[in-house]
């Protein structure tokens, strides 16, 4: 699956002309994350999405983002979830071949997503696809001084993740479970120019259910992402091939006076 996904990426990627003409520059980062994620019930239908996510790279020496997200969600049924919502991003400059320098890069994003759930046996499948409105914010070269304007963009995202429990046929409190998910990232929009693939992340771990409304869970993460422009010193395209963890930390709270 890995490399299905990785090499129909890349194709859109090269399709676009330079991916093809030059040799890749390669920037290896060891990656350390540790997010946090809550969906807060607020009715029987509706809840409220909270997240804000460290991204770190030489694990956790040098920042690479920030991240934090505000949304709503409404249940339509006991499968399908929509949810739409507000993120903030800042990416610091960081990598052989960065793509931000000086000062932080800040972005707004809107997204809208529906998530579909299912089972198959003992496995317990979603499936999310995202799109997302982002304005991106443009320094001067040197990455000196205020943003000067902004850059919009779409991406449209698709995720299927799955956790199988390890102690029983379902997943209950104080119970381990394995945990994976793979997530590509497609850019498009005038704006976007020659890149259509933005990134592909592969995770695989174990996560432990304390309560219904409270997990942790520890990935080996992979993350495939070319730049959108050349390296500017030789003009050759550039390929990050990321490896390292993400910690998950996963606390739900329940306004409506349920358990």
């Amino acid at each position: 699956m890995r490399k299905i996904v990785c090499v129909l990426g890349l194709s859109l990627w090269a399709t676009a002309g330079w991916g093809q003409t030059l040799p890749l520059l390669r920037d290896y980062n060891t990656l350390g994350w540790v997010t946090y994620t809550g969906d807060h019930q607020v009715s029987e239908k509706w809840f409220v999405h909270t997240g804000y996510q460290l991204r770190r790279v030489q694990l956790l020496a040098t920042q690479q983002q920030h991240l934090a997200r505000l949304g709503v969600g409404h249940h339509l049924t006991k499968r399908v979830t929509v949810s739409g919502g507000y993120t903030y991003l800042q990416t610091h400059e960081y990598g052989r071949y960065p793509t931000v320098m000086g000062r932080p890069q800040p972005e707004h994003w809107l997204y809208e997503d529906v998530t579909l759930t299912d089972e198959l046996g003992r496995l317990q499948l979603a499936h999310r696809l995202r799109v997302e409105q982002r304005w991106i914010g443009q320094r001067a070269a040197d990455g000196a001084g205020p943003v000067q304007e902004w850059t919009y963009q779409h991406s449209i995202r698709y995720q299927l993740s799955g956790r199988f429990p390890l102690q029983g046929p379902t997943l209950d409190a104080d119970e381990w479970y394995l945990t994976a998910s793979d997530e590509i990232f497609i850019s498009f929009g005038r704006s976007v120019g020659i890149n259509l693939f933005n990134q592909n992340r592969l995770l695989g771990g174990l996560g432990y259910q304390f309560t219904d409304n409270a997990k942790v869970e520890l990935y080996y993460f992979n993350q495939v992402s070319p730049h959108a422009i050349p390296d500017p010193a030789s003009g050759r395209p550039v390929l990050e091939l990321n490896n390292g963890f993400r910690l998950n930390i996963l606390y739900n709270l329940d306004f409506t006076g349920g358990a």
